[in-house]
């Protein structure tokens, strides 16, 4: 099980972003904008960051923010290399199209790992057969949507109305609100994720 249960704002503000999306992270960056730890302050980022150490937050950032463990992360980086095009382009699209990420971009979920606990509940259907594996990698023409039960959920239904998050362009929503299509595979720029990927690249080509 690769999902992160502990303190979420350490990890960011070790990071220097927020990582999983969550206010509290925002106002512990805000008042404490230093790493954790007793020697926090002293170690103020931008102070003696090595080549290695920024390869390696870049590396942490992205496998934080899409939640895997180091294993999948380096199975996604294994599989992005071996295809033809930029290294780091291929490894955000595999991530981008995890069937967890699709349901946090379509607004269904106020968080990625929200989004990950309504998935591998049986939340979900893609092309109309329940899935229940976050990591499922959806394909251009798939469509996914909220099952008929959930629908009405307190949560679904405040993420939807409140957060009014608006897919991006790969992802096509229709007339169903409770559905969407992969309109096609996300391309660099489609991609908001604040993430320097070419750092990663140079960390596991070493």
């Amino acid at each position: 099980m690769s999902r992160y249960t502990g303190p979420r704002a350490r990890i960011s503000r070790r990071l220097g972003t927020n990582i999983f999306g969550t206010r509290g992270e925002t106002n512990a960056l805000e008042k404490r904008p230093y790493p954790p730890g007793i020697h926090g302050r002293t170690r103020r980022r931008g102070n003696a960051n090595t080549e290695y150490l920024l390869q390696l937050q870049e590396k942490q950032k992205a496998r934080f923010t899409y939640g895997l463990n180091e294993r999948q992360f380096r199975r996604v980086y294994e599989e992005a290399s071996r295809k033809g095009g930029v290294t780091g382009e291929n490894m955000l699209t595999s991530l981008e199209l995890r069937l967890d990420n699709v349901i946090y971009r379509s607004g269904w979920a106020s968080t990625r790992p929200q989004a990950r606990q309504f998935v591998s509940h049986g939340h979900v259907n893609v092309n109309g057969k329940r899935v229940s594996i976050p990591s499922y990698r959806v394909r251009k023409g798939d469509v996914i949507e909220i099952r008929e039960k959930t629908r009405t959920n307190p949560i679904v239904q405040w993420n939807k109305d409140v957060l009014d998050r608006t897919p991006p362009a790969w992802l096509d929503r229709g007339d169903n609100e409770f559905a969407i299509k992969v309109y096609s595979e996300p391309v660099r720029e489609q991609i908001d994720v604040p993430l320097r990927e070419q750092l990663i690249v140079e960390l596991y080509s070493k």
